[in-house]
């Protein structure tokens, strides 16, 4: 594979993902230039490295909220993280109100079964799917830490 193609999926990938090039280009050069394949692997990494940070403590995080149009639902939910660099984050954020419309749709339980539905906007990931990939972009621990689902 020619280094122009491999500088152009790089770039791609890295818009997509936001990982760091040279992760990409190695999880690249590992694929033999298949970027399906590619993403597989950084995935896969993604999810290694958020098993190494489990342990961490999570101080820090937003607490978003949605209220449906109606006025009749509403749904609070409590998204964590190691770092208030992380949770001020425009993507953190976005998680969190992700999340808030993934409640007040699905009417999950309890934070374990919100992290095993599909994703309401991608059936093909599961809200872990998007917390862990989020992880693995920053670096460091993130997780759900409350919700609740109010209705009328």
């Amino acid at each position: 594979m020619d280094n122009k193609k491999i500088i152009e999926l790089v770039k791609k990938l890295r818009l997509e993902l936001g990982l760091g090039i040279m992760e990409i280009k190695a999880a690249l050069v590992e694929a033999e230039g298949n970027e399906k394949k590619a993403k597989e692997i950084l995935k896969e990494r993604g999810f290694e490295k958020a098993k190494k940070r489990a342990e961490k403590e999570t101080h820090q995080g937003i607490v978003a909220t949605y209220t449906h149009s109606t006025g009749k639902i509403g749904v609070m939910v409590e998204l964590l993280c190691e770092t208030d660099f992380v949770a001020k984050n425009e993507e953190f954020v976005e998680l969190a109100k992700e999340l808030c419309l993934q409640v007040a749709a699905m009417e999950p339980e309890d934070v374990k079964k919100l992290l095993e539905q599909e994703y309401i906007k991608d059936p093909a990931l599961k809200i872990k799917d998007l917390v862990t990939g989020l992880s693995a972009k920053f670096g460091e621990k993130i997780k759900i830490g409350r919700m609740e689902r109010f209705e009328i």
